[in-house]
């Protein structure tokens, strides 16, 4: 078995949390606040971009930094405490840990709220780092050493590689498995249940992955 240091990176939305019904939430009671009509359901089906790329659709871009400002300042309050944890979440930070790695989060979301949800769920990873997305998360996986990227969106899948870090997909999101692989993801787990096993093998292997065995 290796005993090279790992740090592994992984995405915040649908990859440790079902950001879900706090976003769901926080959408409705914009659209009350601003009495414009936001369809909150069709919203939730395409997390992963920066926020700002689904404000578009629903208000004038000259308004988009102001609601941008608006959605998060009204986030905390309502989205936090309605954000549960993915299945196996704690489990797959933990994982890492235990493997004596660190694990890092490089996510889409505003940073400040990124670090409530993960306060708020007890989930402790090494580092947090927000406001990036797709290719541009591949800045903060390399300032950290990542050898692995875990998410939920061809976007991720993106990053990870730009990165030079193996992508490794999880299903959970807006991107069925078919999708991420087609996207170029190393390994496609179902959810992070299974990542615990998947990091045994891969140390087992060296850190060279043998996708197959995923």
């Amino acid at each position: 078995m290796t005993s090279r240091p790992l740090t592994v990176g992984f995405d915040l939305d649908m990859t440790l949390i079902d950001s879900r019904p706090g976003i769901h939430a926080t959408y409705v009671a914009l659209a009350e606040r601003t009495g414009t009509f936001i369809d909150a359901d069709l919203a939730v089906t395409r997390l992963g971009p920066p926020l700002a790329e689904e404000l578009v659709h629903w208000f004038p871009a000259e308004r988009i930094a102001e609601m941008s400002g608006l959605y998060r300042a009204m986030y905390p309050e309502i989205a936090i405490a309605a954000t549960p944890a993915m299945p196996g979440a704690r489990e797959a930070i933990a994982a890492v840990r235990a493997a004596g790695g660190k694990s890092v989060v490089v996510t889409a979301k505003y940073e400040p709220n990124a670090k409530l949800h993960l306060s708020h769920l007890g989930i402790v990873p090494d580092a947090v780092v927000g406001d990036l997305w797709a290719e541009q998360k591949a800045v903060a996986l390399r300032e950290h050493a990542a050898g692995a990227y875990v998410g939920d969106h061809v976007g991720d899948v993106r990053g990870a590689r730009k990165a030079g870090a193996l992508s490794v997909a999880v299903a959970t999101g807006p991107c069925d498995a078919e999708e991420l692989r087609a996207a170029g993801a190393d390994v496609v787990l179902a959810d992070l249940t299974e990542l615990p096993g998947w990091l045994a093998r891969y140390r087992e292997d060296g850190y060279r992955e043998d996708a197959s065995r995923a």
